[in-house]
């Protein structure tokens, strides 16, 4: 099954984020909880993390790109 992974809002005025970093890459395990992608906002740094245990199918993202909030961060194929 495939788990999509999307940007939550954080906030009434939140409409969008920059990607700060990405921490996997196609192929890598994840464990539920891990860290995926930070997304920078306000001038904070907040980590997106795994929902489920399993295979990063497709990272759809790159740092520095601002995303709005909705957006497709990646996708993981659940064990």
């Amino acid at each position: 099954m495939k788990e999509i992974v999307r940007l939550p809002q954080w906030g009434d005025e939140m409409t969008e984020g920059e990607v700060g970093e990405c921490y996997v890459q196609c192929g890598d395990h994840v464990d539920k909880g891990e860290a995926l992608v930070a997304i920078e906002i306000d001038k904070t740094s907040v980590e997106i993390e795994s929902p489920v245990s399993g295979r990063v199918l497709s990272i759809e993202t790159e740092v520095g790109k601002i995303v709005p909030v909705g957006s497709v961060l990646a996708e993981i194929e659940t064990e």
